[in-house]
């Protein structure tokens, strides 16, 4: 399967994809930032703001990519989320007319379950985790006939997420390094295939979260633990298994972030740029902010921020 999964994804399938969800996506912009404003002198940061997407996230790419390119029964689709993915779906299957029902854990924050329902699907939430929200969308689906959307591990998902790394090389084609969160992988496994080992590619997860690093000391994907101020986006418990041969062959390292490390990225973003991120949105540019990550003198870094649906924070805490 590794094989068959790091081949299947290409910058081919990924432009197709994109051309096929161009018209219900948008192109989330770019800022390029003087590392002197953010106390990183001698290097230039982009930043690819997807909390700007539909729903709030880079999910919708994956969401509108599986609506789009499978068939869809008459009883919708299903989807389990820590809040963000079932943003995205349920967003999706308004705009395209389908039945969504969306299964989300108590973890989930407030202003995600509020946008789901605000997006007319049906919501149901029970369960600590997401795998718990996942197991109970899998047995609805299976006795419904629901055509499930996974969050991650699912070719269509992986994908619709690579059309992010083709926008970003468009709009910044000189990045030498590329910081991105990783929760389930997708994001990253996504963005991986598209530069195939152009960039560096370095994955960021909190480390009350560490599902991309246990994977890679256990060679393969194995449950981690699942807690931390992002959990209810990026906690899935396990790296996905399409996701992890991606990872393995073009990542360039794994970096832990603590909560608070994610929480001083928070308030930077807003003090600096102004920019409202969720804890999951903000936790690649805390390896960057924390000092888990050091550029090079002169070098030219992306960082990827998704995950804007958060209610107002005090940063100063």
């Amino acid at each position: 399967m590794a094989v068959s999964t790091a081949t299947a994804i290409d910058r081919g399938r990924i432009a197709a994809t994109e051309a096929i969800i161009r018209p219900y996506i948008r192109r989330t912009p770019t800022v390029v930032v003087d590392g002197q404003d953010l106390d990183l002198p001698g290097v230039t940061v982009t930043f690819k703001l997807e909390l700007f997407q539909h729903a709030g996230s880079f999910k919708a790419r994956g969401a509108f990519t599986n609506l789009l390119l499978r068939d869809v029964p008459e009883v919708g689709v299903a989807a389990a989320s820590g809040g963000n993915h079932g943003a995205a779906v349920a967003y999706a299957a308004m705009r395209l007319g389908v039945p969504a029902h969306i299964f989300v854990p108590t973890i989930s924050s407030p202003a995600k379950i509020e946008r789901i329902r605000g997006y007319g699907a049906e919501l149901i939430v029970g369960g600590d985790r997401y795998a718990d929200a996942l197991a109970a969308s899998e047995e609805w689906a299976a006795g419904s006939g629901a055509m499930r959307i996974h969050a991650f591990d699912q070719l269509e998902t992986l994908c619709g997420q690579g059309t992010l790394g083709l926008e970003l090389q468009q709009q910044a084609p000189d990045l030498d390094s590329v910081l991105v969160a990783v929760g389930g992988g997708g994001l990253m496994a996504g963005i991986a295939a598209w530069y195939a080992g152009s960039v560096r590619l370095i994955g960021v997860e909190p480390a009350l979260s560490p599902t991309l690093t246990r994977a890679l000391e256990a060679g393969g994907p194995v449950d981690a633990e699942a807690g931390g101020i992002a959990a209810d986006s990026l906690a899935p418990r396990r790296v996905g298994e399409l996701v992890f041969p991606l990872l393995r062959r073009y990542l360039d390292r794994a970096l832990l972030v603590s909560d608070n490390e994610i929480r001083e990225a928070q308030g930077t973003l807003w003090d600096r740029l102004r920019i409202v991120a969720e804890p999951g949105g903000a936790a690649a540019f805390a390896a960057l902010r924390s000092g888990r990550y050091r550029p090079s003198p002169g070098e030219r870094v992306g960082v990827v921020v998704s995950g804007g649906n958060t209610v107002a924070v005090d940063f100063s805490r």
